[in-house]
């Protein structure tokens, strides 16, 4: 892995080639959970290469390689959220609860690709605040400061999300024992 970093850091064509067929699908995850659709996910993960090979000289060996690509993934799904979607389906309610109830049944049920499709079903600021929020541990007020909203504003969108979301388990119970009849 060493001489492939250093490659990249030459601007090594090979290299940069290596890296990113190794390091692609991961990327692709990351950047799915935060777009509506696998093309967008696509255009925003070749964004995000685009970001590592450029900065390939912050990256520090004492980190780990691929929480550094990670996050620069997590941050290419931003800078295109705030590209496409700043001004869409923000809302803001004075107290929202962060209480997510859903019997652990219906979740052991779900596959991934069942659970990923639920989250790209979100709105754009309701998926990215959950994203951010739920799965990579960012808080309240540093989603605020990343979107450019209230703590308020993410705790809602929050809320909602997790709403919609139990919505759509709900829904998939009730289709699911409709056809086991």
């Amino acid at each position: 892995m060493h001489v492939l970093i250093e490659g990249c850091k030459r601007h090594d064509r090979e290299s940069q080639r290596q890296l990113y067929n190794q390091y692609y699908g991961y990327c692709f995850s990351v950047c799915l959970r935060y777009c509506r659709t696998a093309e967008e996910a696509k255009e925003v993960t070749n964004d995000g290469f685009m970001k590592i090979f450029q900065k390939m000289d912050q990256y520090k060996p004492d980190t780990s390689f691929k929480a550094w690509i990670r996050r620069i993934m997590i941050n290419a799904s931003i800078d295109h959220y705030r590209k496409e979607n700043k001004h869409y389906y923000q809302q803001a309610v004075d107290e929202v609860s962060d209480r997510f109830i859903v019997r652990s049944t219906a979740i052991e049920e779900l596959s991934h690709q069942e659970l990923m499709a639920m989250v790209q079903c979100l709105t754009p600021a309701y998926r990215m605040v959950f994203n951010l929020y739920a799965i990579d541990g960012y808080t309240h007020e540093e989603i605020g400061i990343i979107l450019g909203v209230s703590t308020g504003t993410s705790k809602s969108n929050l809320s909602k999300a997790r709403e919609r979301l139990r919505n759509m388990l709900e829904k998939m119970k009730e289709i699911k024992y409709a056809k086991s009849v």
